[in-house]
């Protein structure tokens, strides 16, 4: 086990010594302090959003069943929520941090989340939901390891690096939303970073990382950007794929890989070649002017500096990246983190109970650009749909399934309302999502892990289901849609709670691409989801209400 690890187990098991109570899972504890500050990450100073200081911000440690605690204390002048994308809060979308679940931090006020990565490993990132903030930081890592007892399928690397890569605007994103509010677009990014710079390649930067010769690495990769799909590549090296969103991966090897917004991939790297510096290299994918950024990885001792002839990013375009997503396989040897180990659960022999067809569009509403799924824009109320729900004041606050399982024939006409979909517990549910603009797109759904058994070019009809993969699929929680294509995921929904489906563009899922998902407990039952915190913050027209009675046993 590399000493890394070893650390991270040692303060896990120690914290969790200390909190005092016998049969807990460990907790591990965290304090940000969320701050405006000025960065250059492209040259040009502007205001970032730090936690504790840092762009990117700290990195969380854990491993499968710990326990997390975050005090966020907000010091921007505006509300705050925080999201761990790919964390499935079992029973607990309270602490999911969308605005759907979820009052926001008021400025000047602090707020403490409280979560167990239960039955999880692999690598995920945290990021701001509130206004157009992860548009300018507030992001970071979160690395869960497997327990000591399960084994992992590679052998334990020298050490790990985190590589957040994503566009970037040199706009505030106070700027960003003006132009969202006054129904214009943000735009083309100014430029990609990685880990919140890029390179300059004139002999000036430090490396990100070192390696030493003939040793294996494991890089965990993130694209936490706003818009555009990037290519990553390492000069000069293979990449080995161990892991994608929370799922050991059958380990094929790749000179570069297409990251999509909000996906995350886990790769080993061996330091095998000649002595140097090399760089690591995101660039923008399917767009007409290519954005590149760049990171120095240094060998040990290493004698040369960085070439200067940079990898170029596939030539495939789409072809290409559709067919890199089909190699994409589960490992169905290696054990889980979960109670049940992969390969166990047969999904592809699970009779469909219910197919959601859902098509993205987006037209004018009072001449301002709106995003819409079936013809619903999604806009937030000031009541928290999943309070609503819980006080027994939904009616007041939304209506559920306004959103249809078909798209309408004109989905040109588009109605601005909170976008509630209500699905039974425990079916096992068949979600088909298709594009019809030009540029791509990236979805991520809350709370789960689905099945992408599909992905192709067309539209879907029923006889495609030929085509799904229904022994291998990747079990994830985001899934990319490419330009006049459409793909196919598929799952069980056992998790209680308001869940986000949403589009991973900020421009999009701001303007109304996403929905909520309500899962109710039909029991009102402690098995089902965790009561309502004393501690949750409460705002709208709850605010004031009597607690409800408590969930029973």
């Amino acid at each position: 086990m590399n000493r890394g690890k070893m650390l991270m187990l040692l303060i896990c098991l120690a914290v969790g010594a200390m909190s005092g109570v016998k049969g807990e899972d460990p907790y591990v504890f965290y304090e940000w302090n969320v701050t405006y500050g000025t960065a250059s990450p492209l040259g040009v100073p502007q205001q970032v959003i730090l936690i504790n200081g840092q762009f990117p911000g700290p990195q969380i440690n854990c491993s499968s069943n710990n326990n997390i605690v975050v005090n966020v204390f907000n010091k921007l002048d505006e509300p705050l929520l925080f999201t761990w994308s790919g964390v499935q809060h079992r029973k607990n979308s309270w602490m999911d941090g969308t605005p759907g679940a979820q009052c926001p931090i008021l400025p000047g006020t602090n707020f403490t989340y409280r979560f167990q990565i239960k039955d999880q490993i692999g690598t995920f990132f945290y990021y701001p939901t509130t206004s157009m903030h992860r548009a300018v930081g507030g992001y970071g890592m979160i690395r869960v390891f497997s327990r000591l007892l399960i084994p992992v399928p590679y052998p334990d690397p020298e050490d790990e690096f985190n590589v957040l890569i994503g566009d970037w605007y040199t706009k505030t994103h106070a700027t960003l939303l003006k132009l969202l509010d006054s129904g214009r677009s943000i735009g083309r990014p100014a430029g990609v970073l990685i880990n919140g710079k890029t390179a300059k390649g004139d002999g000036s930067d430090e490396p990100l990382y070192t390696m030493k010769p003939g040793k294996t690495y494991k890089y965990r990769i993130c694209n936490a950007g706003t818009k555009n799909s990037l290519n990553f590549r390492i000069q000069g090296h293979v990449m080995k794929l161990v892991e994608m969103e929370g799922s050991h991966v059958v380990q094929n090897t790749y000179n570069s890989l297409d990251v999509h917004v909000g996906q995350c991939f886990t790769v080993l790297v061996t330091a095998d070649q000649e002595p140097k510096d090399y760089y690591l290299v995101a660039s923008t994918r399917f767009t007409k002017v290519v954005l590149t950024g760049k990171g120095i990885i240094r060998y040990e001792n290493g004698k040369g500096p960085v070439s200067p002839a940079i990898p170029e990013a596939p030539a495939g375009g789409i072809a290409w990246s559709l067919n890199q997503f089909r190699s994409f396989r589960w490992n169905l040897t290696a054990s889980a983190a979960r109670p049940n180990p992969q390969g166990s659960y047969k999904y592809g022999q699970i009779p469909i109970t219910r197919t959601i067809k859902l098509v993205g569009s987006n037209s004018k509403v009072q001449g301002k650009n709106r995003y819409a799924l079936n013809g619903v824009s999604h806009v937030d109320p000031d009541t928290p749909m999943k309070l609503a729900e819980y006080y027994g004041i939904a009616d007041k606050v939304f209506k559920y399934n306004t959103i249809s399982d078909e798209p309408p024939s004109n989905l040109g006409s588009i109605t601005v309302t909170p976008n509630v979909l209500n699905i039974t517990f425990r079916t096992f549910i068949e979600i088909i999502i298709e594009n019809h603009e030009k540029s791509m797109q990236s979805y991520n759904l809350d709370g789960y892990s689905f099945f992408a058994v599909a992905n192709e070019p067309g539209r879907w009809a029923p006889e495609k289901r030929k085509n799904y993969n229904l022994l291998d699929a990747v079990s994830r929680h985001t899934v990319q849609v490419f330009p006049n294509s459409w793909a196919a995921i598929m799952l069980t929904f056992d998790n209680c709670g308001m869940w986000n489906l949403r589009s991973e563009l900020a421009e999009n899922r701001y303007l109304g691409q996403q929905l909520y998902i309500s899962i109710l407990s039909p029991e009102r039952s402690l098995r089902d989801e965790y009561n309502l915190q004393n501690t949750t913050l409460l705002c709208g027209l709850v605010k004031d209400l009597p607690m409800p009675p408590s969930y029973s046993s």
